[in-house]
């Protein structure tokens, strides 16, 4: 979220008396937030909540966004009974939201999605890297699948995937495109979920299975891939089979990272594009 001035902490009420508030930034939604950093007593911080909500709706401010770190957790049970809710919550703070004007409320839900990665990594002789879980839904089923996991925050989907390949199977591998993306719903603590199906290239080949999340990995040819009975019943199984074949057989274009930077703070991110299909279409017409 942007911020842009600071707020006074003090006010005077009625032109005589200076008020106390709570220290602000002004957002640029015409909201303000409080990033509390300092211990106080619960009854003193509701005071300066009351009045400085007061002064906010004076001012025509409209949200409020109120973050707690867990060293004030005393200030939760106050600031919840004053109208505010949870917003979202991370290991060390709690942020809690409130709308002051008598209008529908605009303030951004929280994050609604979690993004994970699944890897498709062949060798030369058209054999698969997969593996075998300790935990979750095909712990103890026997079932070969791709090295899965999900994005960490901060961090890019092509360096994901790398990332997973690593940890699960101690293959060093290349990034090269995302084949495809499954979204669904009411998943992980009922959010939804983006699984991105990445394309890699292995770089290494010596198998060092992680012992603390993955039973077994090895390389397997993909017509045994295709043969387990999940791959035959399961579509998302079934597709990665169908993709990964498709890159190596008939050049299936996927999408690949491309640097670009942010028009409002010149930070780099990645868009991820068909850059074959983009380079033949941008191509002057030869024939002409």
């Amino acid at each position: 979220m942007s911020i842009s001035v600071n707020s006074s902490d003090r006010v005077c009420e009625n032109g005589i008396q200076p008020v106390e508030l709570l220290p602000a930034t002004n957002d640029v939604h015409g909201g303000v937030i409080v990033d509390m950093k300092d211990a106080m007593e619960a009854q003193h911080f509701l005071t300066l909540l009351r009045a400085s909500i007061s002064q906010w709706r004076r001012e025509g401010k409209k949200g409020v966004w109120i973050k707690l770190p867990i060293e004030l957790v005393n200030l939760v049970e106050t600031t919840v009974k004053e109208g505010f809710r949870y917003h979202h919550a991370e290991p060390h703070y709690l942020m809690l939201v409130y709308w002051i004007p008598e209008t529908t409320n605009t303030l951004p839900a929280n994050a609604s999605h979690r993004v994970g990665i699944g890897a498709i990594v062949v060798n030369d002789k058209k054999e698969m890297l997969v593996v075998q879980e300790k935990s979750g839904r095909f712990q103890g089923t026997g079932v070969w699948k791709i090295p899965t996991g999900v994005v960490d925050e901060g961090e890019d989907i092509f360096k994901a995937a790398v990332r997973e390949v690593k940890e699960e199977t101690g293959i060093d591998a290349e990034f090269l495109e995302v084949l495809a993306f499954r979204q669904s719903h009411k998943t992980f603590f009922e959010k939804s979920d983006l699984f991105f199906v990445c394309m890699l290239h292995p770089l290494t080949f010596d198998i060092e299975k992680q012992e603390l999340e993955i039973e077994a990995a090895k390389w397997m040819p993909l017509e045994e891939y295709a043969a387990q009975p999940v791959t035959q019943t399961h579509a998302l199984f079934k597709y990665i089979l169908e993709l990964g074949s498709l890159k190596l057989d008939r050049d299936y274009a996927g999408f690949s990272p491309l640097h670009i930077t942010s028009v409002f703070d010149d930070k780099l991110s990645f868009l991820y594009l068909n850059r074959q299909q983009m380079q033949c279409l941008s191509s002057p017409d030869q024939s002409s």
